[in-house]
């Protein structure tokens, strides 16, 4: 078959008139979603063969090669992404079928039974802990329907969980995008986790107050500002301190305890005026159905809470402890070595600009130390620990997909479009395009992460796209490149909470599919807001104004 060589400007040999063309599947994908309020499956097969007219037609690759490279992306976000989000939720719904969910609830509760604050430490401080060790969707699933077991409304639980899916995302599955950042652009993972410690923490500042806000709007930031400003406070510095002078890897495990203690701290000395309580009292399951099988006396405890605290925690404990035997010491020096496979995609030959292969093209199935597998041991554990059987364990697996079944289209449509556009050169087009900015791209270059993460949904694949972008520009327009190539990743968390695949995630565990366009609604001028805040602190960086925050190795 023959292979296909990367070229950015195929248009007329014009960077603009390709960049417009590059930039298509983007616009039908957002003009889809949130104009026509397209389902998010459907809005992804279209945008899929927009980006593959695009290749083929515009940029000449072969129709051949095209179709590998769809297939690649497809199968890249059936794993690792969605192995990991399926057994994320499987663990959720196992505590739900046998009433612990409940339990879960009460303990919650316990801290404070203002619905205000739960949200800060269920989908801020909680959440950043599942970020800190799965990634890939897992907070806001989980934290969706927890959010929604205290009594948030579905929408306003996964627009929620969203919003609070920002500042840990950078540091996410043990800090893997600036892992992957470093390793593709060949500078120190280590400066780059310090640099970007000193952006996404102001991001953090900020998030707590934007939640109860959207829980009870400017009520609730009047009465609840103590606790979610402490949370943040503590949060930022910790995320701060721990990647830059301790590790960077663990900065959001750190991160999430010490807001989820300032929290509780600030609770014992101070409370809301008023209390705004959960109006829920059936039990809830996620995709928005109730438990109908369960014994009497599951039935008892979902309705009272009855049972010990640590055993309702006890599967994210379960997922913590694996994790942090999987990722240190000698467990990880073997399963790194005995990973899984890895293997150049059969078929796939794209070379870029220069006639070098692209590392897209090896796809890695480290089926042995992925974060689904870590996941699927930790729901084996909690079936046994739960005295789940055989066959309500199974039963519950093929619950979980039959739900998420849609959603499974779209995060492999959106992951086949990102590889489309990427091994076309489309994403690249669009980068350069920006690049020439000058010294005014530094205000621009975390549009660019924004974008990556927009349509893939991961920080990671963001960082893979753009992250030799940044430093190119980082080369024409004489600023640091560590400071380009951070914010390409602190950008790009603020595209988690529209991209297509995640919106579709946290409308499947609440059971709105077929809303995300309304739920994009919901966050994407959050997201904006945000945005604008960050390219001016990163432009403000490049300056001498903020010039003493860059890291200068």
């Amino acid at each position: 078959m023959a292979g296909y060589q990367q070229i950015f400007d195929p248009v007329g040999g014009s960077l603009g008139w390709s960049a417009l063309c590059a930039a298509l599947p983007l616009v039908t994908l957002f003009v889809l979603l949130g104009g026509a309020r397209w389902k998010a499956w459907k809005a992804s097969l279209v945008s899929l063969a927009v980006a593959l007219a695009v290749a083929v037609l515009a940029y000449s690759m072969p129709l051949g090669q095209a179709a590998l490279a769809t297939s690649e992306g497809a199968v890249f976000g059936l794993f690792p992404i969605v192995f990991i989000v399926l057994n994320a939720l499987w663990i959720y719904k196992m505590t739900e079928i046998t009433g612990w969910d409940a339990v879960l609830r009460r303990s919650f509760g316990s801290l404070s039974g203002d619905q205000r604050v739960q949200a800060v430490i269920i989908a801020f401080c909680f959440g950043a802990l599942l970020e800190a060790l799965a990634g890939f969707g897992t907070p806001v699933a989980v934290s969706s329907v927890m959010l929604m077991a205290v009594g948030l409304r579905p929408m306003k639980a996964a627009a929620v969980s969203l919003v609070a899916n920002t500042a840990p995302v950078a540091f996410g599955a043990i800090a893997i995008p600036i892992t992957t950042l470093g390793k593709i652009t060949g500078q120190d993972p280590a400066d780059l986790g310090a640099m970007v410690g000193r952006q996404t923490p102001l991001l953090a500042l900020f998030v707590p107050l934007i939640l109860v806000f959207m829980v009870d709007g400017r009520r609730g930031v009047r009465q609840t500002w103590p606790v979610a400003l402490a949370g943040g406070l503590a949060f930022a510095g910790a995320q701060f301190v721990t990647a830059n002078f301790i590790s960077y890897e663990i900065a959001d495990i750190v991160a999430a305890f010490a807001g989820a203690l300032a929290v509780v701290a600030t609770l014992r000395v101070w409370q809301p005026s008023d209390v705004l309580a959960a109006r829920r009292t059936t039990p809830v399951v996620a995709g928005g159905s109730t438990a109908t099988d369960a014994s009497e006396a599951v039935l008892r405890r979902r309705r009272t809470g009855e049972g010990s605290a640590l055993k309702a925690f006890a599967p994210y404990l379960i997922v913590v402890t694996l994790f942090a035997l999987v990722t240190s010491g000698p467990v990880k020096t073997w399963l790194d070595a005995h990973s899984g496979w890895k293997f150049a995609w059969p078929g796939l030959h794209v070379t870029n600009a220069e006639g070098e292969p692209l590392s897209a093209l090896t796809f890695n199935f480290n089926i042995f130390n992925a974060g689904g597998t870590v996941l699927l041991v930790a729901g084996l554990l909690t079936a046994v620990l739960y005295g789940v059987g055989v066959r309500r364990t199974a039963g519950s697996y093929a619950d979980t997909v039959r739900q998420f079944r849609w959603t499974i289209v779209t995060v492999m449509a959106v992951l086949a479009l990102a590889y489309v556009m990427n091994l076309s050169g489309q994403t690249v087009t669009l980068g350069l395009f920006l690049a020439q900015a000058g010294g005014a791209y530094a205000l621009l270059s975390p549009v660019a992460g924004w974008l990556g993460v927009a349509v893939t949904g991961s920080d990671t694949s963001s960082n893979s796209l753009f992250g030799m972008l940044q430093v190119t520009a980082a080369e024409q327009t004489g600023i640091s490149s560590y400071l380009l190539s951070a914010a390409n990743t602190t950008g790009g968390v603020l595209g988690k909470m529209i991209s297509p695949q995640n919106l579709a995630i946290a409308a499947a565990v609440v059971g709105l599919e077929g809303r995300e366009g309304e739920l994009f609604r919901k966050v994407v001028g959050w997201g904006i807001g945000m945005l604008a805040g960050v390219c001016l602190l990163v432009y403000l960086q490049s300056t001498p104004v903020l010039d003493w925050m860059v890291v200068h190795p």
